[in-house]
């Protein structure tokens, strides 16, 4: 589907070749003061189809605000074709108190889409975003860092077995495409099950901006708008190497202490390779924890002191092949 007329929502629109800034509000706190989340919306003059891209959901991950913000105020898109809606702060009390959940009974705004006018207090705020910004678009892309504590490579999440947010998780030229419809409740889940294809893109972690990382999702973004022709400038980028992750593990401590990890997420680690090693506060003795197969380091722990059973890393396998050109090209050759 494409669009060549106005944007509308509850309470405005916004015309071909016009660009709106606006506070949207989605509740009220307990003095009746609205809630209102920043919303940008830039339609452009030519037709084309409508795309969100939506930050914070998690109050505290904060790399995808950077991106949606960079995105809406400093690109230049007198070219476009189609509608951006834009939405860096979807979770505006996590926000403000640098917390993942809403302070509202710890509910998790990523578990409450699409949304209910007459249920919980997370599922009106999911509500009132879902039908006003969400289910007007024809894709999106709905960005995270990992929990606080850990760090994550730049990959995306998406259900590959839909041929819609298969292409959309391709244009985007991750290296790394975790396979899987997602949680309940979800945004991309929900997005997609309601036909407007979404993925996740999980960058970083929480509570600070990471250049890099950025960058990288900015590229993503424009290879994106390459695929869907929002731009005519710009191409589809390919990343080097690309899995798509069906299996992944989680490994975990079996002995309490202070770790030292020895790789950093986006490495790749060799069968019985010594991913990290657990000593105690004498550094007297270590506890070696050796990778189970070889693949790459999804996400890896920034705290660096765990329980037994606490997670260190997250490794997805990789076929011999990609391994062999991921190894080329961390060493640089």
């Amino acid at each position: 589907m494409t669009s060549d007329a106005a944007f509308t929502y509850n309470g405005g629109k916004v015309a071909p070749g016009e660009r709106q800034n606006l506070r949207y509000g989605i509740s009220e706190t307990y003095l009746g003061d609205p809630v209102r989340i920043p919303v940008t919306i830039i339609n452009g003059e030519r037709p084309g189809p409508t795309v969100f891209l939506s930050a914070a959901a998690h109050g505290d991950e904060l790399n995808g605000i950077e991106v949606v913000r960079e995105v809406a105020f400093e690109w230049d898109l007198d070219d476009l074709a189609g509608t951006i809606v834009c939405l860096p702060v979807l979770n505006v009390q996590g926000f403000l108190t640098q917390q993942r959940y809403l302070p509202i009974y710890d509910r998790d705004l990523n578990r409450s889409f699409p949304g209910d006018p007459t249920s919980t207090s997370a599922k009106r705020m999911a509500h009132a975003i879902f039908r006003n910004f969400i289910e007007p678009c024809d894709f999106g892309l709905d960005f995270h860092t990992s929990t606080r504590g850990r760090t994550n490579m730049l990959h995306v999440r998406a259900d590959t077995g839909d041929d819609a947010v298969s292409r959309l998780a391709y244009a985007f030229g991750a290296s790394v495409i975790i396979d899987g419809a997602g949680s309940d409740g979800t945004l991309r889940g929900e997005a997609t099950k309601a036909g407007v294809p979404t993925i996740t893109v999980e960058m970083g972690q929480a509570h600070r901006f990471e250049r890099s990382l950025i960058d990288d999702a900015l590229d993503g973004v424009r290879s994106v708008f390459a695929e869907y022709g929002l731009q005519e400038s710009g191409r589809v980028r390919w990343p080097g190497w690309r899995t798509v992750v069906t299996e992944k593990t989680w490994i975990r401590a079996d002995a309490g202490g202070i770790v030292d990890m020895h790789h950093d997420r986006g490495s790749l680690v060799h069968e019985g390779e010594r991913v990290c090693t657990i000593t105690d506060p004498f550094k007297a003795a270590g506890t070696p924890v050796e990778a189970p197969f070889t693949g790459v380091l999804i996400g890896v722990l920034e705290n660096p002191v765990v329980y037994p059973g606490n997670p260190i890393c997250h490794l997805a396998e990789l076929d011999p092949e990609t391994a062999r050109i991921v190894d080329r090209r961390q060493a640089g050759r």
